[in-house]
């Protein structure tokens, strides 16, 4: 049900403006394409945003049944990631608690009464990340200056009041400048806690388009294929309106081959942390390599499959190899 209620609550105004623009650039009609979006969505589960992301208005039947759609996404979280287990990965500062042998990283939640232990935190950073409680897709995270703060009583009111908290920034590693400066590029790592034995489902490198100071999809970032053996980039870089790089626009960084630093240390880190939970299954951990080594960002435990099926073309194996290991499982409990 909740699938439909989004699909009813969808900006149909935007999306007829973009198909419009896929009929034009396609040369296809446009009513066709209209009744083709229907037909997705009713038939397989399809998001709007699905139909464009995945170009499935030039896939046929069996192509389509490739990729995850979104209503089959929701129920597999409904099994990987329970609701009622959400609040350890939604509250960032809880996360951020809870995981900090990974955070490695000072943070502060304004609250009432804490107002001296605010101006500790500022006269110890210079500069630090404000990010919502609950955001997501990187949505009002903002990179902060403390000596642009005129009034701190007035900003620490503020951030009690619209739930935000400060973190510290994480300095990348030399190597990782090379592709951006302007954001901290993340790897998005996928894990399956199989009931004690963790795995990789799958990785990919998210960078900042040098304007922006966030690296989120959403945020007019790019993102590329890493091969899960060797922590080099595979392939080109994809953006949201699905144009692609082959070297990053402004650091001019070639993407195919590029090496990550600290990776096997990375693997580790997100393999040992995926066990701290034997609840939330499945979680997408954002990866930061730092100067001295890898560290968590944050831990998502309902990880889009946008960025996955837009850079490898459908991806239902992952859902499907991962809930035959439940099933098994549980056979065998």
């Amino acid at each position: 049900m909740a699938f439909y209620s989004y699909i009813f609550s969808a900006n149909y105004k935007r999306y007829f403006y973009n198909l419009k623009k896929v009929s034009q650039r396609e040369d296809k009609n446009f009513i066709k394409l209209i009744l083709d979006t229907g037909y997705c969505v009713f038939r397989y589960g399809f998001a709007l945003s699905d139909y464009l992301n995945y170009k499935l208005y030039n896939k046929n039947k069996a192509e389509r049944k490739k990729y995850l759609s979104t209503r089959k996404e929701n129920k597999f979280y409904e099994i990987v990631s329970p609701s009622e287990y959400k609040q350890r990965y939604t509250i960032k500062p809880n996360f951020l608690e809870d995981f900090k042998k990974y955070t490695k990283r000072d943070f502060f939640v304004p609250q009432e009464g804490n107002y001296q232990e605010f101006l500790h935190f500022l006269d110890t950073h210079e500069a630090f990340m404000s990010k919502p409680y609950d955001g997501l897709g990187g949505a009002n995270v903002k990179k902060e200056y403390t000596k642009d703060i005129v009034n701190k009583e007035e900003y620490f009111n503020n951030a009690i009041k619209n739930r935000i908290f400060l973190e510290e920034l994480v300095i990348q590693h030399p190597i990782m400048n090379n592709l951006c400066t302007r954001s901290v590029n993340t790897m998005r790592i996928m894990t399956f806690n199989d009931y004690g034995t963790p795995r990789i489902l799958w990785m990919g490198l998210r960078v900042g388009n040098g304007v922006n100071a966030i690296d989120n999809f959403h945020a007019r970032g790019m993102a590329v294929n890493i091969d899960m053996d060797t922590g080099r980039l595979v392939g080109n870089a994809i953006d949201k309106d699905l144009n692609e790089y082959k070297e990053h626009p402004v650091s001019h960084t070639r993407f195919d081959g590029f090496q990550i630093p600290f990776f096997e240390e990375a693997k580790q880190m997100v393999l040992e942390a995926s066990l701290e939970s034997d609840k939330i299954l499945v979680v997408g951990w954002d990866v930061a390599i730092s100067e001295n080594g890898p560290v968590i960002i944050e831990g998502n435990r309902r990880p889009g499959f946008d960025i996955v099926q837009v850079l490898s073309g459908g991806r239902t194996d992952i859902v499907d190899d991962v809930l035959a290991d439940i099933k098994k499982h549980k056979k065998n409990r």
